[in-house]
Order: structure tokens, then C-alpha cells, then sequence
């Protein structure tokens, strides 16, 4: 067992034991290492002034992320090399592809958000992506828009900030980015901070414990199951900048390397690891359920979805959480773990009321396994909010109908998010469906039944009427993706235009 963390920022090594859990990494830099140029606008994950480049090994490669400063707990470093602003400067002091770009596009202003944008830039140009040749495609726009939906800026109105982003990239595509050239001498010395040892450290303010395996992780989970369980963060560091609260034990769950698998099984389920985030798992995800792409790119924004974790998502068990109707929808099934003992739960009885979930002291997350779609799976999921990019939503939709042979409904599947006080299923709508062919009639009973599934809150993003109203809309939508047929006659799907597999 370690007794310190060990990590890089910029080309200076350092190792930390003397750490409070709820030391976030935008205090830490600001107040102990003098690094400025990181700001604090939000302090809660959305504005973007905070972001760093993160860089960790993955599959034995190097990885950069943009993360959010301000909800990053500093012990969540171990093991990665960090960049701020400050790091960008060459050697002879000239600047960095994206900041020469930003100076020549006038993309700076007050100066405020400039270094936020400029790390979500770089990390968008490590890629190596040739935004002139995506230039006027939906494929280019989109790139650009994911990269930096999660920086705000008051003054620029964006153009010019775009503009510099897309000259930066192209020089980068044609010359070279300067922090990916010295890709192997970054890769070498994260090689040799790995030792595959558990950390423990230990503060007068509290203790953080790194399991290096989920043996380790429900081993010290089962000693104390009072600890918080962290995975990306996104939520936890809100309840340290927001609320103030303490953490006197952490336990760190990406820590255990074994949480990061992802993969498809031989009978086409996917299996998610507990320490697998957005990012990674978001092709994974696309691949297996195509009718989700959209929504799930609106997940948070970019550096919310490098740290923040599809378990941890579902273990949240927000009400308004994106991830979990998705999942529900596709009849997933949650694998938990207390010490050595095991059991699968599906995802629709894991929530049980507001803030209360079925799982025991001790008991965790060990993955999530998500089955194949049956064929003839038709597939919906709609996302409501106010914002299009990084808003919390108002209502979601998450739908799956599966069709027999001639074109009755013989399985719905129908979650929502925001309609209640946990994420769950249309019951009786989905039991209006059963049988019958895809028709107004059909649409109408199970609209109806939808208001005795459903008595949604009126709050800050949405009455109880509007959730109600877009709840019935959205089936509807998907109900519309082709021409709706009415008796005499069965209906035939080739106009459904959501059709997952024929």
C-alpha cells in the first residue's frame, strides 16, 4: 500500500499525501501552486473557466481529457500529468498553435474565459482533426460544438472563437501539435508511475482510499459503508463547492483498474464497468443503440462526460438523470457487489422512491449489462430541456417497441426521466400497446393510460401540465418517425424510420 499520490504538472513530479478529501484542483492550483490562469467562474462544472488537460494512460496510450478544475478532487490526479494554461508556451517562448489562433481571430475579449476555451481547444487539437477539410459539413460544426459546449462566454458571441479553432486544428492537422510531439516521453514517465498498489491517505480532515482492484474497492467498502463512493466526481464535487459538505472518508472508484472494462459479449450484451465514463463508453453506446446517439452527446458537455461515469449516473438515482431511462428502456440489468457476494437487479427496481435505492450497506456498483435489441426493435429517445447543450432536462423519453411479424406491438418498453421522483417506466401505457398495431386508436389508448402512470411536479424547468403534455408528444414523435396506418389492415414497418434492426 502507497501512502502518497503521484502525478505531473507540467514537467514538475509531485507527491502528496497530506490531502483533505474535498481539496478540489482548481483551490489547489490557485492557492498552493500560484496557477492563475485556471479560473473560478461557476464553481459547479458548467462555464468551462476552470478547464485543464488531463492526461492518462489508456490501454498503454496516452489519452488527453478536458475535465472541469473546479469539481476534480486533486487525488484523483494519481497517476496523470496535468497542463494548465501556463504550460502551453514553447520552449522559446513562442505560443501555442490555438492561443496565436485565438490572438489573429480576435477571440479574447475580456479575457475572462480565454484560458478555459483555449485548454478545451488544445485538447480538441491533440486530435489532430482537420476541421478546413469539415469545413461548411454538419460532420465539422458538430466536432466543434461538442469540444466546446461546455465553455460560456459573455462577450465574444462565439465566431471568432470558432474561427480560431478551426484555423488552429488545421495548422495542427498539417505541422504538428506541439503537446502530442512529446507524446512518447509523456507516455514513458506515466509507465513508471504505475505500481499497481492500493493508496491510502490520511489527513486530519479525512481519508481517501484508492483501490487499486474491486477486490481492494469492496474489501474497504465492506469495513466502512459509511464512506462516499466517487467515481467521476460531477455530482460529489457540487455537494463540496455547493453545499459545503465534508467528506471524511472517500473511496475512490476509478481507481480499481478492472472497473474500466467495456465490451460486447458473444451474445451481444454490452457490459459497462463502474469506472468507465461517457467519453469512453459513448461509441460503445452509439454502436449498440443507435437511437440514442443524439441524446446522449447531450449529456453534460464535454469535460463533464471525460469524468463523469455511466454506473454513477444510474447510482445517483437523480429523477432527471439521462442515462438511466435510456438504459431501463433497453431492459438493462445492474450487477452489485457487497465483499465477496454478487446479485443482478434489473435497472427498473434498483429505484425504489426519492433518494432511495435498492442496495445495502457496503453494497456498489460493480457494472451495468445491456442486452442486444431484439430484432425488429423500434427505438426512440427524446431529450426536452430548455438549453439545447448541457441543460438538465425537463422531460426525457426513452423508447422500445418490439414488433411482431405482422406489425402488432408484442413488447413496449417505455422510460421516462423527470416524471416523477425516480426514473421509471409507463406501465400501464406500455400495457395499452400490447398487441395492438401502430394506429391513433393504439397512440390515443396509450396516451391515456400515460396519465395514470404519471402525476409529474411543477418546478423551475417545467409544470406538471407541460410534462405531462410533451410525456404523451414524445410517444407520439416516435409513434410519427413514419406514416401511422389505420384498420382495416395490418401495418407494415417499412415507413418507420426507426427501425434498429430489420
Amino acid at each position: 500500500m502507497r501512502q502518497h499520490i503521484s502525478f505531473y504538472v507540467g514537467d514538475t513530479l509531485h507527491h502528496l499525501s497530506d490531502l483533505p478529501p474535498e481539496l478540489t484542483l482548481l483551490d489547489w492550483l490557485r492557492d498552493q501552486q500560484s496557477r492563475t490562469g485556471t479560473k473560478e467562474g461557476c464553481n459547479e462544472g458548467d462555464c468551462g473557466a476552470c478547464t485543464v488537460l488531463v492526461g492518462r494512460l489508456e490501454q498503454g496510450a496516452l489519452v488527453w481529457r478536458a475535465v472541469n478544475a473546479c469539481i476534480h478532487m486533486v487525488w484523483m490526479l494519481d497517476g496523470a500529468q496535468l497542463l494548465t494554461v501556463e504550460d502551453l508556451r514553447g520552449p522559446d517562448g513562442q505560443l501555442h498553435p490555438v492561443q496565436q489562433a485565438m490572438v489573429d481571430e480576435h477571440g479574447s475579449q475580456c479575457g475572462f474565459c480565454t484560458p478555459g476555451f483555449v485548454m478545451s481547444m488544445v485538447a480538441l487539437s491533440a486530435q489532430r482533426v482537420d476541421l478546413a477539410e469539415l469545413e461548411g459539413t454538419l460532420d465539422g460544426e458538430r466536432i466543434i460544438n461538442e469540444a466546446l459546449a461546455g465553455n460560456l462566454c459573455r462577450c465574444t458571441g462565439y465566431a471568432p472563437i470558432v474561427r480560431a479553432m478551426k484555423k488552429a486544428a488545421a495548422y495542427c492537422a498539417r505541422h504538428g501539435e506541439p503537446i502530442s510531439a512529446r507524446t512518447p516521453e509523456l507516455t514513458a514517465r506515466l509507465h513508471a508511475l504505475r505500481d499497481g498498489k492500493t493508496v491510502e491517505l490520511r489527513s486530519p480532515e479525512g481519508r481517501v482510499t484508492l483501490p487499486a482492484s474491486v477486490d481492494a474497492l469492496a474489501s474497504a467498502y465492506a469495513q466502512d459503508p459509511a464512506a462516499v463512493l466517487v467515481a467521476g466526481g460531477t455530482d460529489v464535487g457540487l455537494w463540496v463547492t455547493k453545499r459545503l459538505r465534508r467528506l471524511p472518508h472517500v473511496i475512490a472508484v476509478r481507481a480499481a483498474q478492472d472497473l474500466h472494462q467495456i465490451q460486447t459479449r458473444p451474445d451481444g450484451a454490452l457490459w459497462i464497468g463502474a469506472g468507465v465514463t461517457y467519453t469512453e463508453a459513448m461509441p460503445h453506446l452509439v454502436a449498440h443503440l443507435p437511437a440514442a446517439a443524439d441524446t446522449l452527446r447531450r449529456i453534460g458537455s464535454t469535460q463533464v462526460r471525460n469524468a463523469a461515469t455511466v454506473c454513477g449516473n444510474i447510482g445517483n438515482a437523480s429523477p432527471i438523470g439521462d442515462g438511466p431511462p435510456v438504459f431501463m428502456a433497453a431492459g438493462a440489468r445492474l450487477h452489485l457487489r457487497c465483499g465477496p457476494e454478487r446479485r443482478v437487479v434489473a435497472l427498473e427496481d434498483f429505484f425504489l422512491d426519492y433518494g432511495k435505492q435498492d442496495i445495502r450497506p457496503g453494497e456498489f456498483i460493480e457494472g451495468v449489462l445491456v442486452p442486444p435489441l431484439a430484432p425488429r426493435s423500434v427505438c426512440g429517445v427524446y431529450k426536452v430541456s430548455k438549453r439545447f447543450d448541457q441543460d438538465i432536462s425537463a422531460v426525457l423519453g426513452a423508447f422500445v417497441l418490439v414488433m411482431a411479424e405482422d406489425g402488432a406491438i408484442q413488447q413496449a418498453r417505455l422510460a421516462y426521466g423527470g416524471m416523477a421522483g425516480i426514473p421509471c417506466r409507463a406501465t400501464r401505457a406500455e400495457a395499452a400497446l400490447l398487441g395492438q398495431h401502430r394506429t391513433q386508436a393504439a397512440l390515443h389508448a396509450a396516451q391515456a393510460a400515460m396519465k395514470e402512470d404519471f402525476t409529474p411536479l411543477s418546478d423551475m424547468r417545467a409544470s406538471a401540465w407541460y410534462r405531462a403534455t410533451v410525456a404523451a408528444n414524445l410517444l407520439a414523435r416516435l409513434f410519427e418517425a413514419g406514416s401511422v396506418t389505420n384498420p382495416p389492415g395490418a401495418p407494415t414497418l417499412e415507413n418507420w424510420q426507426e427501425v434498429a434492426h430489420g
